[in-house]
């Protein structure tokens, strides 16, 4: 006999079919694309920023390499790299197209648009050749991988022998009364502020459930080495709130 049940997966706290997952959180990012950056700078209180900043220092970006920015919506990312690596070159994959429109304003507004390419693609099934990047990264959108250990997969297939994996995103704080203190926070307020600015409580109430279903740091550096990738480490940012995964391929 065969199993006939469907797969199913995290969308926050609901359980879906996989392949509901996908449609899903292309519908959340659509409907709060043109508020996104305005949004991470409220829930975050900035914070982001100097987040977003660590990884660059970590990181390091080189001239004369190549970077795939997965789930790099609005190009926040990609546009640290090539201005810290100078001459580079960028590709910004997302699964929601309206996020890659507001990403290429803000690239035309910065003088980027020469170094940049956008592609909507997913992150489970890259449209790019092995051994095609420098650089991977991905920022808070991994939680949002129908499968993250296949988007990690693909990671390692694309990037060059000596490529490097970084990943940005929220994690656990280890601390249990600040754990506490944090989610207080986040299901009381990031909604309230979604539909405050950006119209769209459901969300954002999406968002901050699929932060708590994501595994903890050990966990996911398990993933990372899994794909394949050497010298793997993590480092926590803010006590854990964020958390930057680091992997070669060797």
């Amino acid at each position: 006999m065969t199993d006939d049940r469907e797969q199913t997966t995290h969308f926050g706290f609901a359980e879906v079919p996989e392949a509901e997952k996908a449609g899903r959180v292309q519908g959340v990012f659509n409907s709060v694309a043109s508020k996104y950056d305005v949004m991470n700078d409220a829930m975050s209180f900035g914070i982001h920023r100097v987040w977003k900043d660590a990884m660059m220092d970590w990181l390091a970006p080189r001239p004369q390499t190549r970077l795939l920015d997965v789930a790099g919506g609005t190009g926040d990312i990609a546009f640290r790299y090539l201005k810290r690596a100078g001459q580079a070159e960028a590709v910004v994959l997302d699964l929601t197209e309206p996020m890659l429109i507001e990403g290429r304003k803000r690239a035309e507004a910065e003088a980027l648009s020469d170094s940049l390419d956008w592609i909507v693609g997913d992150a489970m099934q890259l449209p790019f050749a092995d051994n095609s990047f420098d650089t991977y990264t991905i920022s808070f959108g991994i939680r949002n991988v129908t499968r993250p250990q296949e988007a990690l997969d693909e990671a390692y297939r694309v990037l060059r022998p000596g490529g490097r994996l970084m990943v940005l995103e929220f994690s656990h704080i280890p601390n249990h009364l600040m754990q506490r203190a944090y989610d207080l926070y986040s299901f009381n307020i990031i909604p309230r502020m979604g539909q405050a600015i950006a119209g769209d409580r459901d969300s954002y109430q999406y968002l901050v459930e699929s932060i708590r279903n994501f595994p903890d740091q050990e966990s996911f550096l398990m993933m990372v080495k899994q794909a394949g990738f050497e010298n793997a480490k993590y480092r926590n940012l803010t006590m854990g709130v964020a958390c930057l995964h680091s992997g070669w391929k060797l």
